[in-house]
């Protein structure tokens, strides 16, 4: 019997109490884990684990970075069309990429434990894929190869993001911790460069660095299987009592036991009503998607225009490769230490960095790729307002990768982040994935080795980028007001508006049209 001054549960302390009785009774026992030894090995051994997952992460980005150095090479040598190149580093793997993601993150959640060897699993099949790729001899067996690529690759952000987060577990560290994982992407494509530069100059096909980076693929699986242990879910981080900011919604069945199968569609349905109800997630999203299409037209385009513009400079590549490497750690690892360290007093530095930062790198944009015309075709002076241009894009552009996808997390409910974290990836990659699709369609009937093509990538690259660093820091300041909503936690207390369903709908339709109408263009020009 309570005592007489007892007071009643409320409403969040409610949710709390059936989420643990839900985590006991569908959770195995707890993993012992390297906490117990003491803070400083536990300290390490999470160090240890988000090295092994950045390389994991560095190694799937890598042969995306890799394939836009040997463009030219690998259109010669496989007779590849501007539209066949653009279906290898657009939609082929994109679309694929989308649509798995979201089985693949679901399972890993639903079944205790299961994320590390989700992604072990992954890992092993898409290192298998990059080997294929490198004995390819045909478009439609590199295609093939790309696709079961994209299939391996397509929840290993989700699935690192989300065991980080439950890794580090004070959210004011999980921003830095995520923006070290996040490195991986500078690395892989800096590393892409010197591996460029070095085949090129002995002479080496593509097709090695391809064998190669798969082989190392295998072996790095393997380690994140002896080293990372699922830590489990953690919904209760100690941030705070004021700062708890995920409320989970929990369906006990009125305390009867269902089906697997009944119970995984249900909790599905709660975790899409969760998402579907945070106010700020979906303009999030969208303007994280322009984000992302202009800087995957970068990556994909950018190295190949630039050794077009700059024929006689040899060592071009190298020295893009380091000024995204090294650049581009240092800004993102700045955007996730400015977030932990402003925790405290505002929740809103990641949509900041992103939004006003990505808005002056457009400028910088810009200068690196009209640097020769404003040297008057000067190579030598051309080249030195790229690389100093191009350093400014790279440390003001690369602040929110990290910080920002750490603050997703957070929203999300942390029973089924990692499904969460697919929905917010998917979404993006249905988007940005329309960039190169697009410019390959529209350079379909061009020589990729004439002057003409360079010119078009030049007006492609100058247009689209900025335009996308725009519409997408317009987007993030317009979602301040919604993200204070659902950070103070006013979620969940009304009917889901008409206006909102039709606006979902309405963003689901043009999703998929989009994807159809660029498909069958695609198909038509190709016949053609």
């Amino acid at each position: 019997m309570s005592s007489s001054n007892e007071s009643p549960k409320s409403p969040s302390s409610r949710v709390v109490d059936d989420d643990e009785k839900l985590t006991t009774r569908r959770s195995k026992p707890t993993i012992k884990s390297p906490e117990a030894a003491g803070s400083i090995l536990h300290n390490c051994y999470i160090i240890a684990a988000i090295l092994v997952l950045f390389l994991n992460y560095f190694l799937s980005q890598y042969d995306k970075f890799i394939l836009s150095y040997f463009q030219t090479s690998l259109s010669a040598d496989l007779s590849l069309s501007a539209t066949e190149y653009a279906v290898l580093s657009g939609y082929a793997t994109g679309i694929v990429y989308a649509l798995l993601a979201l089985p693949i993150a679901y399972i890993a959640d639903f079944f205790p434990y299961a994320r590390v060897w989700v992604l072990v699993v992954a890992a092993l099949w898409w290192s298998l894929c990059v080997i294929f790729q490198g004995l390819a001899g045909h478009f439609w067996q590199i295609l093939l190869a790309r696709i079961g690529m994209g299939v391996g690759q397509a929840a290993v952000e989700a699935l690192s993001v989300s065991l980080i987060s439950d890794l580090v577990g004070q959210w004011r560290y999980v921003f830095i911790s995520e923006s070290c994982f996040y490195v991986g992407v500078y690395i892989g494509e800096a590393v892409s460069g010197q591996i460029a530069t070095a085949f090129t100059k002995s002479h080496q096909s593509w097709r090695v660095a391809m064998r190669a980076i798969g082989i190392t693929g295998l072996v790095v699986a393997l380690v994140v299987r002896i080293i990372v242990r699922d830590p489990g879910r953690k919904s209760k981080l100690p941030i705070g009592p004021d700062e708890s900011l995920t409320r989970e919604i929990i369906s006990l069945n009125d305390g009867r036991e269902s089906s697997k199968l009944v119970a995984a569609r249900a909790e599905l349905l709660e975790t899409l009503n969760y998402v579907v109800r945070l106010r700020s997630f979906w303009l999030l999203v969208l303007s994280a998607s322009f984000r992302q299409l202009a800087g995957n037209v970068f990556g994909y385009y950018m190295p190949s225009y630039l050794s077009n513009t700059y024929p006689s400079q040899t060592e071009l590549l190298s020295r893009y490769g380091i000024i995204v490497g090294v650049v581009g750690t240092v800004s993102v690892l700045s955007g996730g230490l400015l977030t932990t360290l402003t925790w405290s007093r505002t929740k809103l530095m990641p949509i900041y960095l992103t939004a006003i930062g990505g808005m002056i790198s457009s400028i910088f944009v810009l200068l690196m790729i009209f640097s020769k015309n404003l040297a008057n075709g000067n190579e030598a002076r051309g080249t030195t307002i790229l690389y100093g241009s191009m350093s400014a894009a790279y440390l003001t552009a690369e602040t929110w990768l990290g910080a920002l996808n750490a603050l997703i997390a957070l929203l999300l409910p942390a029973r089924y982040k990692t499904f969460g974290l697919a929905i917010w990836a998917a979404v993006q990659v249905l988007i940005y994935s329309s960039g190169p699709e697009i410019i390959g369609l529209a350079l379909r009937s061009t020589d990729p080795t004439s002057a003409a093509y360079t010119q078009a990538t030049q007006i492609a690259l100058a247009v689209i980028i900025p335009v996308g660093y725009w519409i997408a820091g317009v987007g993030f300041l317009a979602s301040i007001p919604l993200l204070k909503a659902d950070l103070n936690r006013d979620l969940l207390t009304r009917p889901l508006a008409n206006v909102r369903k039709i606006f979902l709908w309405t963003i689901v339709g043009v999703l998929l049209a989009m994807v159809l109408a660029l498909f069958v263009a695609d198909i038509y020009f190709d016949a053609t």
